[in-house]
């Protein structure tokens, strides 16, 4: 089980940051380099069609090892880049060895610290060892720690073909974080019944419920001039933009008034100028037709700012992201609960709580691949705090084994 922290080790020093406003794809090219060295080490590891795509997707097979007929083939999945939100260049892991409740201090910025008192989820993690990045950088748990622990899964399953289970594919993807990691995955070239993506929390977590997710583009737009003979001319769409985000209805709520299964509005980037100004929104619900009520809200508060300025005209644009995978999960209920089955096998209690957020498995059930997340053992994603538990990354391999087992065993 130690590969898994060696393996782990590696992939962080991989500078994997995706970026939101590139147009290509992947969105850097930087993505591909870890990628081409999964491939490289899936053939090492005796996984002969290991392959990489135009597109960047590395897929694989781990052929079965079963008698029996009809064991549907089942799929894991983990993406390779990075949160563009924080630097991920020139990561240095820190492995913290047999965490007693003591402050863990960052050493490249003293005033990162991670405190008990402060990160709950460490109360669990007593006696573990607890992996950082070195206080500048994030340290790429988010989701390192699956693409770790499913390569060594993938690993010990070919070692021990004595080890029962049917077909099985592994797919690494790019620019997850930026929201396209599903953009030309080939759900028919995969040939999956399900997948399980590793890139949950804490462990014996299983996550079967999400965001349904919209983006909104509110833009205003006005008319500049100089402003030295501005006077009956100028239409400030700066000013209307500002009044439009102070009068957001409180009923609609945000990010740090929620939390469970309430929804929000969130006012995240703005573009501005007196000619043009647009207002980025993500909307979000777990009922997905909530969404439509929280989008008129919008339009109407927009229009109604806009004519309070003549001239001022608005222009709304709404883009769909992802939807509540538990519309489709429902639909299968044994894809969830043979992952249930798998991680009381490995000595866990399974615990469920609705995703505030989306994965790329929101995507892939909604194009045909039912596919819930597991625990991957990432914490503080996004953040120089992020850290995981080596031991959290171990139960997650065993659970992977555990679930190829329980598949077989059910078919």
């Amino acid at each position: 089980m130690s590969d898994v922290l060696n393996r782990f080790l590696r992939y962080v020093r991989f500078d994997t940051q995706s970026d939101e406003k590139s147009t290509t794809f992947p969105s850097t090219d930087k993505q591909l380099v870890l990628l081409r060295a999964l491939t490289d080490e899936l053939h090492a590891a005796g996984i002969a069609d290991a392959s990489i795509d135009e597109y960047g997707y590395v897929m694989a097979t781990i052929p079965p090892t079963t008698n029996k007929i009809g064991v549907p083939t089942i799929g894991f999945l983990a993406h390779v880049d990075t949160s563009p939100e924080m630097p991920g260049a020139g990561i240095t892991p820190i492995v913290h060895r047999n965490y007693d409740g003591r402050d863990l201090i960052l050493p490249d910025d003293p005033t990162a610290v991670l405190r008990l008192r402060d990160v709950p989820a460490l109360a669990a993690q007593m006696g573990h060892d607890i992996v950082t990045a070195s206080g500048s950088t994030l340290l790429g748990a988010d989701n390192k720690a699956g693409v770790a622990e499913i390569v060594t899964a993938a690993a010990l399953l070919t070692a021990h073909p004595e080890i029962p289970h049917g077909t099985i594919r592994l797919a690494f993807t790019p620019d997850e974080e930026v929201g396209r990691g599903t953009a030309h995955f080939d759900v028919a070239r995969f040939g999956a019944r399900c997948a399980y993506t590793m890139d949950g929390g804490s462990r014996g977590e299983i996550e079967v419920e999400s965001f349904s997710a919209d983006a909104m583009t509110v833009a205003f737009h006005g008319f500049n001039t100089h402003p030295g003979y501005a006077k009956g001319r100028m239409v400030n769409a700066i000013k209307a933009a500002a009044r439009f985000i102070d009068r957001l209805p409180e009923e609609l709520r945000s990010p740090e008034t929620t939390d469970g299964h309430e929804g929000f509005v969130h006012p995240y980037s703005v573009a501005a100028g007196v000619e043009s100004t647009s207002v980025r929104l993500l909307i979000r619900d777990f009922v997905t037709m909530a969404l439509k009520d929280k989008e008129a809200a919008l339009e109407a508060l927009a229009l109604e700012v806009a004519a309070g300025y003549p001239g001022m005209r608005v222009e709304i644009n709404v883009e769909e992201q992802y939807r509540n995978m538990k519309e489709v999960l429902d639909q299968h209920p044994a894809v969830v609960e043979y992952a249930r089955e798998a991680i009381r096998r490995v000595g866990l209690e399974p615990l469920t709580h609705p995703i505030r957020g989306g994965t790329d498995g929101s995507r892939l059930s909604f194009m045909g691949l039912p596919t819930p997340n597991l625990f991957a053992g990432e914490h503080n994603f996004h953040s120089r705090l992020e850290w995981v538990s080596v031991q959290d990354m171990e139960k997650a391999v065993e659970v992977i084994v555990e679930l190829c087992k329980v598949w077989e065993e059910r078919s």
